[in-house]
């Protein structure tokens, strides 16, 4: 059966099962049901309530009414959420005793993507939660890249940066969704293969405010250096190779070894000002270290 796209909603990725159309057509009439029969879903995709968010929203419900119905599907004898749960939050903090519903006939797989869709189109999602609901997408119902690119009117490169997201480490993923590290900060914490350099550089951009291009900056230090296309690695000689990758580890930035003969030169990369102090002073240090005479001037 074919699936029909409703204008990148929901649609797109659910097919309408058959005599639906006639039947759902009569069910999307807004009804008034009692706050208390409603419970929340167990397949709500959204951890993290914005209390400011959820204040103004209950402010805005206050002055103005409940305008937009909830979602729900039948459960008994109460109704289960399937979109709106911040709405119904800010109902019960009012003490609303009706609010508007739209009843849908679905099974738990439709409530579960009619959630998900819902939360991400409103953005109502932070970035761990959106990777999250686009691999629950994919590994539960095969939903392909391209599909939800499709119906959600995102590039194809933004939910698969999105879903990469889920390869940092735990604590990087918590710091995401607690907004002290942003989206474009992740994707460049992505550059680096080593989780413990990943969880370092995370902890410098909380503790000073690093922007994303400086951030960019730090994490040149530990990319692997790009060989020479020129150069082959069987010309090079194995302990000049071995001595950059000591210097490199030492002074945490690239570093190259050139050598003609019996002469040379040493190229050290540096990418700020404040980055060229960092590598003089280990430069200094280590020499004081294995002079023994840090200050000449007390020999």
């Amino acid at each position: 059966m074919s699936r029909k796209a409703l204008g990148k909603g929901i649609g797109a990725l659910i097919p309408e099962k058959e005599g639906q159309k006639e039947t759902q057509e009569k069910q999307d009439k807004i009804i008034y049901v009692q706050t208390g029969q409603i419970k929340p879903s167990p397949y709500q995709p959204r951890e993290d309530f914005d209390l400011q968010s959820l204040e103004e929203l209950t402010q805005s419900i206050k002055e103005k009414g409940l305008i937009q119905p909830l979602i729900v599907r039948r459960k008994g004898d109460y109704y289960e959420l399937i979109a709106g749960e911040r709405r119904l939050r800010a109902a019960n903090l009012l003490n609303i005793k009706e609010i508007p519903v739209i009843i849908k006939d679905v099974d738990d797989r439709d409530s579960l993507e009619i959630s998900l869709i819902e939360n991400v189109q409103r953005q109502a999602l932070n970035p761990i939660e959106e990777a999250r609901a686009y691999q629950y997408l994919i590994d539960k119902f095969m939903v392909t890249q391209e599909k939800i690119s499709q119906v959600l009117g995102k590039a194809r490169t933004t939910i698969t940066n999105t879903l990469r997201l889920l390869k940092l480490p735990q604590e990087i993923q918590q710091e995401i969704r607690k907004g002290r590290i942003s989206f474009a900060h992740g994707k460049v914490l992505l550059e680096i293969e080593d989780p413990n350099q990943q969880r370092r550089l995370a902890q410098e951009i909380i503790l000073k405010n690093l922007s994303v291009k400086e951030l960019e900056n730090l994490v040149r230090r530990y990319k692997p250096v790009r060989k020479q296309p020129d150069i082959k690695l069987k010309d090079r000689d194995p302990h000049l190779m071995l001595l950059e990758d000591k210097l490199q580890q030492c002074l945490g930035t690239k570093v190259r070894i050139n050598k003609k003969k019996k002469h040379g030169h040493i190229r050290i990369e540096f990418y700020s000002s404040q980055d060229l102090e960092r590598i003089i002073q280990i430069i200094l240090e280590k020499k004081d270290n294995e002079s023994g005479n840090p200050d000449p001037y007390q020999t």
